[in-house]
């Protein structure tokens, strides 16, 4: 198939452990946290911070990574942030203090907000259309639905055999293959007109997204009402209201604010937001459900997540076949509405559910579902998105999944709570009802989701496709094409209207 294909099948490496390494570490020290408390001395105050110091800085500084990407060139910015995750978690899986762990945690997720939207740049930019660029948005997904459910599965078995260290250290070993992957397989590209990196537009948006964050989270463990967490929100809004009026005048902005004008961007964008909020309670609920009403172990709970993962890859490749022929419109209202049908299925267990009868099913639809959606959902998102902005666009739909998974989680959970303690029963039954209650509300959400973006989505693209014609503007060079799926070089001529969104 020649070198080019090579090159493409290395980048495509790339592009599935980058999105897996960050989704696995977001899930995966959940198991752990008794075991962290116990061994570094956190309280019960402080020790939510093992979770939420990654969650803080990988949201914060999302737009800014995805930015760097553009302007300094991908492949430098990927190469020192994934240099950077490797040094935290070596860091985090050797700390003796519990400050030490919280800061490697907090380091992480600065650097895994360049990875995530760097690695589906690199789509957006190399590969033009189809099957390779169907193919690449599949492993895309891959690597953020895997992630996810594997970090639950690996948490719970490296606790359990050989301590809550290994929940950290086993990060070096993908480290390592991505690095390797990142050095043979991604050709440096950047703008011919390097942009200026737009400082005021990084501050605010830095400052008002992690105030956001903050606020949420505040909110969970505080209440929503408390004036501070009230203060927090409106200094958030403020700021952000704030940069989007810098962005609007800034002759080269962070985030270039007519991507929003583009229908499949803000479509797939509302689904992001509703679709991270209905998986993340999904896994957050059902492994609570297994541990404390089913009484299953943390390596039994891990390993019950294992049929997800089987579905997820189903998914995946279901919409990999059909994406070109469907499109992502089609594809995000099949693929949501599967997913919040396993999501409804979960919320009608008993406390005495068995796995094969009760579990397996739902696991097996709810994955699906979430396997097909996160192809169509990368697919819009970047469609037709000019190449100097393909970070940008990258860090937008991250940006959009992680503040409604922080968002929907914390909700979700104060409504379990609100359920749980107004419930007569014991307490079994009470958790049962509450985590119940938000499994239904995480349905309804991702549903909601399905048909958001099938009335935003157009029909089928009319929006031309910039990243094909980057070297005709000068907006974007890369050092070198990548590969059709015939090893030939990148294909220039215009693509079929349904092609665009893929």
């Amino acid at each position: 198939m020649g070198s080019d294909s090579r090159l493409v099948n290395r980048m495509l490496v790339v592009v599935f452990t980058a999105q897996f390494l960050v989704a696995l570490d977001i899930s995966l020290v959940n198991i752990a946290l008794p075991s962290i408390q116990e061994g570094l001395g956190f309280t019960e105050s402080n020790l939510h911070w093992v979770v939420n110091a990654y969650l803080l800085t990988f949201s914060g500084f999302l737009l800014l990574g995805g930015r760097l990407g553009d302007v300094f060139g991908r492949r430098r910015v990927l190469l020192g942030a994934v240099v950077l995750f490797g040094a935290a978690s070596l860091w985090a899986g050797l700390a003796t203090h519990a400050w030490e762990l919280g800061a490697a945690r907090a380091i992480q997720g600065l650097a895994a907000a360049a990875i995530s939207p760097v690695a589906l740049a690199l789509i957006t930019v190399n590969l033009s259309g189809g099957p390779v660029r169907a193919r690449a948005l599949a492993l895309w997904g891959a690597g953020g639905a895997l992630g996810g459910a594997a970090g639950v599965l690996l948490s719970g078995l490296l606790t359990e055999f050989m301590g809550w260290r290994w929940v950290m250290l086993i990060n070096l070993p993908i480290v390592a293959v991505l690095l390797f992957a990142v050095l043979s397989g991604v050709r440096e590209s950047r703008a011919e007109h390097r942009p200026r990196l737009d400082v005021t537009g990084a501050v605010l948006v830095t400052t008002g997204m992690s105030l956001l964050i903050l606020g949420v989270l505040r909110g969970e463990g505080g209440g929503w009402t408390a004036p501070d967490t009230a203060l927090l929100f409106v200094f958030a809004v403020a700021i952000l209201a704030v940069f989007v009026l810098v962005e609007h005048r800034a002759p080269e902005p962070l985030m270039p604010l007519t991507l929003f004008t583009r229908r499949a961007v803000l479509g797939a964008n509302l689904f992001g937001f509703l679709l991270s909020a209905g998986q993340l309670a999904g896994f957050f609920f059902v492994s609570l459900y297994l541990q404390r009403v089913l009484d299953y172990s943390p390596a039994l709970a891990g390993a019950a997540f294992l049929p997800f993962c089987a579905g997820t890859v189903v998914g995946l490749r279901i919409a990999m076949r059909n994406l070109e022929r469907l499109g992502p419109r089609t594809l995000l209202l099949i693929g949501g509405l599967t997913g919040a049908a396993g999501l409804a299925w979960f919320a009608g267990l008993s406390p005495e559910a068995e796995f094969f009868t009760q579990l397996l099913g739902p696991s097996m639809v709810c994955s699906v579902g979430i396997g097909v959606s996160f192809v169509a959902m990368g697919a819009a998102a970047t469609s037709g998105v000019p190449a100097r902005d393909a970070g940008t666009a990258s860090a937008v739909l991250n940006s959009s999944r992680q503040l409604g998974g922080s968002v929907g989680l914390a909700v979700l959970v104060t409504a379990a709570a609100h359920v749980t303690s107004s419930h007569d029963g014991d307490m079994v039954a009470a958790l049962a009802a509450g985590y119940s209650t938000a499994l239904a509300l995480a349905a309804v959400a991702l549903a909601a989701g399905a048909l958001l973006a099938v009335i935003v989505l157009p029909r089928s693209s009319s929006e031309p496709s910039d990243v094909q014609r980057g070297d005709e503007d000068g907006t974007d060079t890369p050092d070198a094409g990548m590969a059709d799926d015939r090893g030939s070089q990148a294909d220039t001529r215009p693509v079929k209207t349904r092609a665009e969104s893929c």
